[in-house]
């Protein structure tokens, strides 16, 4: 597995990622807007947008991380080919962008985490990496 910061040409094979790894989770397939141009969304502003690749440069992984002020960041998008979940490819995201806000002198990590009964495995994933709880379904960390 590799880590690389977003690229254009991969962008299909990271939507069709999404989609499936919604759709393995039992939501119904959409897209969220921001992956449809990341560019602007994230790389233009100075934010941070990676993918992790397979040895076929197929993408298995994404996230991103919005710099906020205040010394705050963003995670968003997290997602890992179902197939391949539990094998250490988040948990490197995760590291690649919380590395991101660090080096961009953020010290405190938000992140929503959407629908609690689809999205449970997001509830076990974080407070492994340090995060807790805000309310029911935001989470922080502090770098």
């Amino acid at each position: 597995m590799k880590i690389i910061q977003f690229e254009r040409q991969y962008r299909d094979d990271l939507i069709f990622m999404v989609l499936e790894a919604k759709n393995a989770i039992g939501r119904v397939p959409t897209l969220n807007d921001d992956l449809l141009d990341i560019e602007e969304t994230y790389l233009r502003k100075g934010d941070g947008f990676w993918i992790a690749l397979d040895e076929n440069k197929r993408v298995i992984g994404c996230i991103g991380c919005h710099l906020l002020p205040d010394g705050k960041a963003a995670i968003h998008r997290l997602y890992v080919r179902y197939s391949l979940k539990r094998q250490g490819i988040g948990s490197e995201l995760l590291k690649t962008a919380e590395a991101f806000a660090r080096e961009n002198g953020r010290t405190l990590l938000l992140l929503h985490l959407g629908e609690k009964k689809t999205y449970a495995e997001s509830r076990q994933f974080y407070p492994k990496h340090g995060y807790t709880f805000v309310d029911e379904d935001h989470m922080k960390k502090r770098l």
